[in-house]
């Protein structure tokens, strides 16, 4: 079951590629942009988690955390993370239980256990603000800046689906 706009966020706590412990609890008072993606140093994931990571110095002033979650390991996550210079945190979802949590398991190719190319954006009382099904990697990251600065024509009130 996926969490829908004007839910609250699932809550969760998850060791990053890089050690850190990242809860959702403690980025209240934040906007949190978690972005969901199939496969590490695939074409498109490579393309998405970039254009975040131009994008997040733009981010950072509105306010905001950006955090990648998929269901690759961690070992694969910090070559990610290496390969694609990335200074956000990456979350190893290996166990799928924030995938699971989110409603985000895809059908990729009829791979049931991987992520769905999915972005959410939380607000910084928990509530889900946003989501995005299946944007294009390469484009999306306007559309979410333009969310958090408020220009609700930009932001998807329902999700055909979910």
């Amino acid at each position: 079951m996926s969490v829908r706009p004007g839910a609250p966020a699932p809550l969760f706590e998850k060791r990053s590629d890089d050690g850190r412990v990242i809860r959702l609890a403690d980025l209240r008072g934040r906007w949190v942009v978690m972005f969901f993606y199939p496969r590490a140093h695939s074409a498109g994931c490579s393309i998405e988690a970039q254009r975040f990571e131009a994008a997040l110095p733009e981010f950072e002033r509105l306010g905001a955390v950006v955090i990648g979650v998929s269901t690759d390991t961690e070992a694969r996550q910090a070559r990610f993370r290496d390969t694609c210079s990335l200074s956000y945190p990456l979350l190893p979802d290996s166990d799928r239980s924030v995938c699971r949590a989110y409603g985000v398991l895809g059908p990729l190719g009829g791979l049931l256990n991987m992520a769905a190319r999915e972005t959410v954006l939380i607000d910084p009382n928990g509530v889900v603000a946003a989501r995005w099904r299946n944007p294009n990697p390469a484009a999306h990251v306007p559309a979410v800046l333009r969310a958090l600065e408020g220009h609700p024509g930009d932001v998807p009130q329902a999700i055909p689906g979910t």
